[in-house]
């Protein structure tokens, strides 16, 4: 929002200097990008072409002398519409223009030049708002001009602007009547009414047009007609203070529904009431429907958005732009205008498929219907002064919007409670008064009265915001807060498992929640609809991601991109999802392994399928779920896994995560990762750990290999095993796998086996006879051969 330091003036009195306004709404809660004179230029004085004649050394150059009050110039000037006796805008010596152009006197092609006549967009207008002519050449000044005068002031274009950066719950500041009560409120100066006074004629309009409201998206809408209106050049001041707030001025009748906009923050639409039927109706557009919008590009409507319509045809786009067929032209003779209130959600969509304008920001932000009869009154004002307007007896009115303000209870007590502060009671109503809130005192409480054009306000909390920030933060007293104090919730579970992950050598990350809704399906083959967010920064983080993986995955390659190619990352984070309706989300443990994996000192190890199979059984066992969790094929390949190197975790029977390598199209390196649902493994409940002893006898090793069908899992071989070996079996690993293409099918495979007593120790003739079995049952139960 840019506030115009002159259209302020109209309703607050304020006479601190630009800096000092623009730090005080600061101080506030108001922060501002800038604050700097409308017209940057300096040392600039209206003169007189006395003599304009070729540069001799140029085709296009011309010298010219130039009556600037107290002396003649020598002035060079290249502009094509120079021309003896027309005032103009002289930069003289010494003169600084925007782009750090300083003016000096010196020489062009052998000729004295001692300063500049300037075109607006030298001296700081953007070109935007000026017509081709002054885009083209130097500005000329009217004939009564005054020579040696200052051409800004002359022009009207002495203002001072400040362009605000406001909050998204401050819609009541994007106008410059909301702007005076915020300055009010900070210098305690009354804020002057707004002129709506007008006079009418002729039979009710409500007699010959109605309005028709067919969706509840709309809550307010008025209408009146101004007959006779004569389409012709704004006045200066509307002009100048359009320009000054960055809306490109075009005629009287625009310009004065931009002007009501910009003043009282409530968008108007002027119809060419002579291109209308005797009714305006407001409905959900219908799918496929069509219509030629002001910047003359046709478009196809959705039935989310809102129309206007003349009971035939669609005419507008509700709070975004207007159509074609009605538009105010040269020749328009009589308007019909709009003062309305949209729904805000259905303006955002519309708007942005469209345009996003300073109108549909308003309707965005919500709007006081109060305001909204406030602004149609003031446009009839000023069509019938500034547009020779006859404005209808009578508006035409649908209104189904709450116009009650505000009532609020707060003690002094709730005050200094959240502000840390010693306010005394007079102190916070004094503060009201200031804002222009009505006050009543009963006893501690006071019922403070929010006014609607202030919607941000609806708790006692927004009330003590207002007091601090009014009463000022710099005045509240710095000390140190006592308040009782207890343990934390922190979830304990989830630090254990961090604990555990960084003592097994990994690093804590932390990813962004969001990712492509291209990439929310990947790594699982799970069921669900992805949470797309309505309004996303950047479509590469436009959905709430489900699995983790895809966040670690990005991290890995922004890694690699650095020449960090050892990586061993966790994050404990969340999933999103929507299933059946129901929207969830889940905590998960996520690891992302590759290259070197560190050991311990001077020991290290490429990673592979066993080290992040490891680290998965390393915290199901750290958790309690030890012998109640096994390694399964997937049912169905996840096509962004390997699919000869991933597994499912099932805890109990039911899937709690999925271990496995990235596949080659995903990545060529070898890249191992791990997702655990700790939201579904931490609701298995686990018994209390048991221990036992560790036997004071040594135990004895012995290690087979057999050849069987390559399709067998090992799993498979490793249930056979722990269920021939017994009791006296207390561990087993697989430490070989050897493929050749000479035994087709077939893969050979080598175990060490561990046995041991707690009662003895064990001899060749205990173990053996075990072995055995282990071997004879493995070579009936998968037709294997013992390698030799």
């Amino acid at each position: 929002m840019i506030l115009s330091r002159n259209f302020l003036k109209d309703y607050v009195d304020v006479d601190v200097d630009l800096k000092t306004l623009a730090e005080d709404m600061t101080r506030v809660g108001n922060e501002y990008d800038s604050a700097e004179k409308l017209v940057p230029a300096t040392h600039l004085i209206i003169g007189k072409v006395l003599e304009c004649v070729e540069h001799p050394d140029s085709d296009h150059l011309h010298c010219c002398k130039v009556d600037i009050g107290n002396e003649v110039l020598n002035i060079v000037c290249g502009a094509p519409n120079v021309k003896a006796g027309i005032k103009v805008i002289v930069a003289q010596n010494g003169a600084e223009l925007p782009g750090d152009i300083k003016i000096k006197k010196g020489n062009i092609r052998g000729q004295e030049s001692n300063g500049m006549i300037c075109a607006l967009y030298e001296i700081g207008i953007d070109k935007k708002f000026l017509s081709e002519e002054d885009k083209n050449g130097i500005h000329i000044l009217p004939d009564d001009a005054p020579v040696g005068k200052d051409p800004i002031e002359y022009m009207k274009l002495d203002d001072e602007v400040i362009d605000f950066e406001l909050t998204a719950n401050r819609g009541d500041l994007l106008s410059m009547l909301g702007m005076a009560y915020e300055v009010g409120a900070i210098y305690d100066k009354k804020v002057k009414p707004v002129d709506l006074s007008h006079n009418e004629s002729g039979e009710d309009l409500n007699k010959s047009f109605k309005i028709l409201v067919n969706t509840e998206n709309c809550k307010l809408f008025l209408a009146r007609k101004a007959l006779n209106v004569t389409i012709k050049e704004s006045p200066d001041f509307i002009k100048n203070r359009l320009i000054a707030c960055g809306i490109r001025p075009i005629n009287n009748v625009v310009d004065i529904s931009n002007y009501v906009m910009i003043e009282l923050g409530q968008p108007l639409h002027f119809y060419d009431a002579d291109r209308l039927e005797d009714v305006i109706e407001v409905r959900m557009a219908k799918k496929g429907e069509k219509l030629t919008t002001l910047d003359e590009i046709e478009r196809e409507l959705e039935d989310t958005d809102i129309v206007i319509s003349d009971g035939k045809r669609a005419i507008g786009l509700a709070g975004v732009m207007g159509g074609m067929d009605t538009e105010i032209e040269p020749i328009t003779k009589n308007v019909l205008i709009e003062a309305a209130i949209f729904d805000s959600v259905k303006v955002r969509k519309t708007s942005k498929k469209i345009v996003r304008s300073e109108a549909s920001n308003r309707f965005e932000k919500g709007l006081d219907p109060n305001r909204t009869y406030m602004a149609m009154e003031r446009a009839v004002k000023l069509l019938e002064e500034y547009a020779n307007a006859t404005i209808v007896t009578g508006t035409v009115i649908y209104d189904n919007a709450d116009k009650k303000p505000k009532k609020i209870d707060i003690t002094i007590k709730d005050i200094n409670d959240r502000l840390g502060t010693n306010i005394k009671s007079e102190d916070a109503i004094d503060v009201f008064r200031k804002l222009d809130f009505e006050t009543k005192t009963n006893g501690d409480i006071i019922t403070v009265t929010a006014p609607t054009r202030r919607m941000d306000l609806s708790i006692k909390e927004d009330l003590v915001e207002e007091v601090g920030r009014i009463y000022g933060v710099d005045n509240i007293e710095g000390k140190l807060p006592v308040v009782p104090m207890k343990i934390g919730s922190v979830n304990k579970t989830e630090r254990s498992i961090r604990d555990k992950m960084v003592s097994l050598g990994l690093n804590e990350t932390l990813s962004y929640v969001l990712v492509n809704d291209k990439e929310s399906h990947k790594y699982t083959n799970d069921s669900f609809e992805e949470l797309k967010l309505l309004d996303p920064m950047t479509e590469e983080r436009n959905t709430l991601r489900y699995s983790m993986i895809p966040s670690m995955v990005k991290i890995y390659e922004y890694n690699k991109a650095h020449y960090n190619k050892d990586v061993s990352i966790f994050e404990i984070g969340k999933g999103f999802y929507k299933k059946d309706n129901v929207y969830g989300e889940d905590t998960k443990l996520c690891t992302l392994m590759t290259g070197e994996y560190y050991l311990g000192i001077n020991s290290k190890k490429n990673v592979d399928f066993f080290i992040i199979k490891g680290i998965a059984e390393e915290v199901l066992d750290y958790l309690g779920y030890s012998g109640r969790y096994s390694f399964v094929l997937p049912k169905e390949n996840i096509k962004e896994f390997h699919p000869g190197q991933v597994a499912e975790i099932n805890v109990n029977g039911e899937i709690v995560g999925v271990i496995g390598r990235l596949h080659p199209e995903v990545t060529k390196d070898q890249v191992f990762v791990m997702e655990i649902n700790l939201t579904k493994l931490l609701a298995k409940k686990v018994s209390k750990m048991k221990f036992k002893d560790i036997s004071i006898y040594p135990t004895i090793n012995k290690d087979i290999a057999i050849v069987l069908d390559k399709n067998i899992t090992a799993d498979e071989i490793s249930k056979v095993i722990k269920k021939s070996g017994g009791n006296l079996l207390v561990k087993h690993e697989m430490f070989d796998l050897y493929e050749n293409p000479i035994m087709i099918g077939k893969k050979s495979v080598a175990y060490s086996l561990t046995f041991g007593s707690n009662s003895k120790t064990l001899t060749d003739e205990e173990v053996n006879p075990v072995v055995d079995k282990i071997i004879e049952t493995l070579v009936k139960t998968f037709s294997a051969e013992l390698r030799k």
